[in-house]
């Protein structure tokens, strides 16, 4: 028996059933349990005002390590790059579109939106990205779950929200999916659109069952993403965007390697620094990247506070 730890939001419960599936189908038994963390119980307060570190892991975590649960199963995004003493992420399964999405019900893409739009995003990552694409745009403070976020998008209560693609399309809910962004426009966090099975380091049982859901692709990418984001010092609420992919999948099929992303804003979105690279090696990767925003003035930019950003709750 395998006991799976998940929050109970829509997205989160499609994760872990779906995981649940992969593992009865390799004969397994599976019971989930549904834990509530810090971050569903203060739906209507800002990420900077409770904080970010755990916030929708550490009551999982202590469940892990209770032993009430064998398995946790996360949004890759909002594991902390470094697990708590005894954890270890056991495996990462294959990585859906980590693009963010503009979502929209009468705007078709980020180019159409008018002058003093008025755009809900939680993340302070997506708001500096976007004020320094579209200074002339207004940001919302925006939490809640997909479908909260999409009812206060009907109601009028903003003209656009970002969001990322990955939960849009677990779910289904694509109708007013108008823009898949590329990467260069609005660089996603680590290990988005990626699943987190994290498991006990002294639990070879449940290890080696998930051992066959761990996709190497994804691995790297993930690997080199979470390394860069842990050497820059950021979590997942900090205005870092890192994104790694297949030197093959930009046109040239006969590339090998991978390419790295990378990019600091200050919460403003200005200045806004770049940095970009290549390599084999994932953690060399992922430290380089973050060595040449640190060299441009990275961890300046990481300094400021989050109420510097011009959006209004």
């Amino acid at each position: 028996m395998i006991r799976i730890g998940t929050r109970g939001s829509q997205l989160a419960l499609w994760q872990a059933h779906h995981i649940a599936a992969l593992l009865r189908a390799a004969g397994h038994a599976v019971e989930l349990e549904v834990i509530r963390t810090t971050g569903d119980r203060l739906q209507e307060v800002t990420f900077a005002e409770v904080g970010t570190k755990g916030m929708f892991t550490l009551e999982i975590e202590q469940a892990l390590a209770a032993g009430r649960i064998d398995l946790a199963v996360h949004s890759l995004k909002d594991l902390p790059t470094t697990l708590p003493e005894g954890f270890v992420l056991a495996a990462t399964p294959a990585r859906v579109d980590p693009r963010d999405v503009l979502v929209s019900v009468h705007h078709r893409s980020l180019a159409d939106l008018p002058a003093g739009a008025r755009i809900g995003t939680s993340s302070l990552r997506r708001r500096a990205q976007l004020l320094a694409h579209r200074p002339d745009l207004e940001t919302v403070e925006f939490r809640g779950n997909v479908d909260t976020r999409l009812r206060k998008l009907a109601e009028g209560q903003v003209d656009a929200i970002l969001l990322a693609a990955a939960g849009l399309d677990r779910l289904e809910k694509t109708d007013w999916l108008r823009e898949r962004i590329a990467p260069e426009l609005i660089c996603p966090s680590a290990g988005q659109g990626a699943l987190g099975l994290e498991a006990r380091v002294d639990d070879p049982v449940t290890l080696a069952a998930l051992a066959f859901l761990d996709d190497p692709a994804t691995r790297f990418a993930v690997t080199a993403e979470r390394t860069a984001l842990a050497a820059l010092g950021g979590g997942c609420q900090v205005p870092v965007g890192v994104h790694c992919r297949p030197t093959a999948s930009l046109g040239n099929s006969a590339a090998s390697g991978w390419q790295m992303l990378a990019v600091v804003a200050h919460p403003s979105g200005h200045p806004l620094l770049r940095a970009q690279s290549s390599g084999t090696d994932p953690v060399a990767l992922g430290r380089v990247v973050a060595d040449q925003l640190l060299a441009d003035g990275a961890a300046d930019l990481l300094a400021q506070p989050a109420s510097s950003a011009a959006a209004h709750p």
